[in-house]
Formats: C-alpha cells, structure tokens, sequence
C-alpha cells in the first residue's frame, strides 16, 4: 500500500515539476543574435503617432460619434446618425403606433410589424413591413408592404388579396408624419 501511494505522489510531483519548467522556460529574457526586434514598424504599414491630436481615430468626424449626432454638417435630410432618414423612420413608428412591433433596424431602415387583427373584423388581421430606402426626405424614400389573411371556417388563417391603394396611402400617411415633423424641428 505505501508503494501504491508513493508511487502516485511521485507521478504528481514529476507532473508538477514538469509544469513549473516549462513555466519557466517561457518566461526566459535571452536575446538571440540574428533576430530582429519586432517593435519596429513593418515597411509600408502605417504607424499613427499616439500623442498627435489630429489624428484619425474612430471617435473623430464621421467615426463611431457620428452614429449618434443630431446635426452633421452640410445634412439637412434628417439622417440623425441612422443608415436611413430620422424623419421617415420616426414617422413610420409614429404612424403605426397601433401595431405590435416585431422587428425593428436602423441602419438597414426596416420596421417589421407583427399580425394585428382589428377589433371590429376578428376574422381578418394584417401585417405591415416598412422599407425606408433613403436618407433623404424623398417621396420615394419609403415603401409598405401590407399582408392580409381571413380566418377559414376550420379556423385557420389564408393569405387574402391586399387592395392595391392600400401600400401607397400608408405610404402616404408616413410621408405627410415625416413633413410634419420636418417643419415641426426647423420652427424650432
């Protein structure tokens, strides 16, 4: 029994003692002659100097900040740091304050709103997609995509035609949201 337990001591200790070597053997501070030091700059990279202040960084113009400043220079679109146009984007959630929000990007300008059934048609219920296209303030800057289904009688939904008018006064409802709150900012 004492050989049995010396014996998985020594395995122990022989693992140790190989760990603490190595160990220390990656922590050895010999320079090698022939062996360039590789805190140089490679030729051709650039090397920023750290302590100048005109430097470009991602925090300066038209880095990550830009993302979240109101007013850029030259930008009377209303982009307010988003990849599409502030005023058509908060005019599309504005205007469909009754639907439930299912998906919502920014930067790509597309609101997905989750089925919403009318409570005077139950048997009826719509989903509407919008797409803002521009980060401009532009007619054609928007475009709705409208889904409707009918309940059957066995008590499933069936995709049902849209009437063709529909996407374009919704369209328009978002347009004339946006204009409103364009004049609303410049009165200010």
């Amino acid at each position: 029994m004492f050989r049995s337990v010396f014996a998985c001591n020594s395995r122990r200790l022989t693992v140790i003692l190989a760990l603490v070597a190595g160990i220390l053997a990656a922590c050895d501070n010999t320079t090698y002659s022939g062996v360039e030091d590789t805190t140089d700059t490679p030729q051709g990279r650039f090397e920023p100097d750290v302590n100048d202040p005109n430097r470009q960084t991602i925090f300066g113009a038209g880095g990550i900040n830009a993302l979240f400043d109101e007013e850029r220079e030259g930008d009377s679109g209303g982009g307010g740091g988003l990849g599409v146009n502030a005023f058509l984007w908060r005019a599309s959630l504005d205007t469909f304050t009754f639907l439930p929000p299912l998906s919502a990007d920014p930067l790509g300008g597309v609101i997905i709103y989750d089925w919403y059934a009318p409570p005077e048609t139950p048997n009826e219920r719509f989903k509407v997609t919008v797409f803002i296209l521009d980060t401009r303030l532009r007619a054609d800057g928007v475009r709705v995509a409208v889904n409707r289904q009918l309940r059957g009688a066995d008590g499933n939904w069936y995709e049902a035609e849209v009437d063709g008018a529909t996407p374009a006064s919704l369209e328009d409802a978002i347009l004339t949201r946006a204009r409103q709150m364009r004049i609303a900012q410049l009165g200010q």
